[in-house]
């Protein structure tokens, strides 16, 4: 039931003719009352108009409703963009009978296109009608764009609920990975509260996933608490619970990666530091030669080692160990003969690769995908 497992939310998602497939573009998540909420969003410099008027909207760190489209990005669209992204907000708002300020956008699609708001105002209405507390489902149908399934999670914190669902599939990468997510929990959750579990639960994960090193325009992470359950709250299994939503969505971000084949777990143990580690991590799940090699099933312990020292991180390249799905294939910096040993390990649809640093206590777990001859397709193919 994804976004609509918390209590308290209903969701619909409908066809507004914004794709030439016809294929459900517009999606609309409605709390019953006034959310405490937080975001996460993109640090492209080019940032799409519906997250410069979402952190506008975020000041007061609570809302009631998102809207979303895809199909256009409404990014790279100057200030009419800005107006037509408040003019889907202001739309919403009168629909629902609900303040502006309380109506958050998200838009993700081809960068460069306006939204078509004749569209829009005439599918809003039928949209508002189909609001339901099973219309979780729907809502993750359309926000995808080349996706090719939905992603959804839910999980369990005592009496709270926590559900979420995402969209991404290219153009991902850390400091945002285009992506949205969507996370909500039926708790009681104060605003101090919401600000932890955004920067220690949600953020981190979602910084440490990258499918092609680009980061969108678009990137936006948002998480709507009700307070629709009120019983006693335990801060640390919601915060777990939240964490677990958002490292589902992660990863099935990186499996539905485009063109992808198996999904690359880096496991950095033995950092500096958590900004070290992640370092590391992204390095080796982003190298087009590490991508390369997972989709074509080489041990080629020749080009994570050529990542890790790419990183910048601080370590003793004398104390580093690497394996493959157990398998060891660097030891003290250097490479060991028998890596064909760990040819086994590229088969699965999960690679695991495991780093230690030598230089310290810090961890990082980073998510990533293969690079395949449909990556190239793909893309190349992208607006026709």
């Amino acid at each position: 039931m994804t976004v609509t497992y918390a209590r308290g939310f209903r969701a619909a998602g409908t066809s507004a003719g914004f794709k030439e497939s016809g294929r459900p573009d517009l999606a609309l998540l409605v709390a019953d009352v006034l959310c405490t909420a937080a975001g996460a969003f993109t640090t492209n410099a080019f940032a799409a108009a519906p997250v410069t008027l979402t952190q506008s909207n975020l000041v007061g760190a609570q809302a009631q409703a998102v809207v979303v489209n895809s199909g256009q990005a409404n990014a790279g669209t100057g200030d009419v963009g800005l107006e037509d992204a408040s003019a889907m907000a202001a739309t919403a708002a009168q629909s629902l009978g609900l303040s502006e300020e309380d109506v958050l956008v998200c838009s993700t699609g081809v960068i460069g296109p306006r939204v078509p708001l004749d569209r829009y105002r005439a599918a809003l209405p039928r949209l508002v009608d189909q609001l339901s507390y099973d219309g979780g489902t729907e809502f993750a149908e359309a926000i995808c764009t080349t996706d090719t399934r939905i992603k959804t999670a839910i999980a369990d914190a005592g009496p709270f609920r926590v559900g979420g669902c995402a969209k991404g599939i290219g153009m991902v990468a850390p400091n945002l990975a285009t992506m949205l997510v969507f996370v909500t929990t039926d708790a009681p959750v104060p605003p101090e509260l919401m600000r932890h579990l955004m920067n220690d639960r949600v953020r981190p994960v979602f910084n440490s996933l990258t499918v092609d090193q680009c980061r969108s325009t678009n990137d936006t992470v948002l998480v709507l608490a009700s307070g629709a359950t009120q019983a006693p709250l335990d801060e640390d299994a919601l915060g777990a619970a939240v964490e677990t939503v958002c490292v589902d969505l992660a990863k099935q971000v990186v499996a539905d990666g485009e063109g992808g084949t198996k999904t690359i777990v880096v496991q950095v143990d033995g950092a500096a530091d958590a900004d070290d580690a992640r370092r590391v991590g992204l390095e080796v799940a982003g190298s087009p030669l590490v991508k390369t090699a997972v989709f074509g099933g080489d041990p080629n312990p020749g080009r994570i080692l050529q990542a890790i020292g790419s990183s910048g991180a601080a370590f003793e390249p004398g104390q580093v160990r690497a394996a493959l799905g157990g398998f060891p294939v660097i030891e003290g910096g250097v490479v060991l003969e028998a890596r064909q040993s760990a040819k086994p390990a590229m088969e699965g649809p999960e690679v695991v690769i495991s780093i230690v640093l030598g230089s310290g206590d810090a961890s990082a777990t980073v998510f990533g995908c293969d690079m395949s001859y449909d990556y190239v397709r793909i893309n190349a193919e992208y607006t026709t």
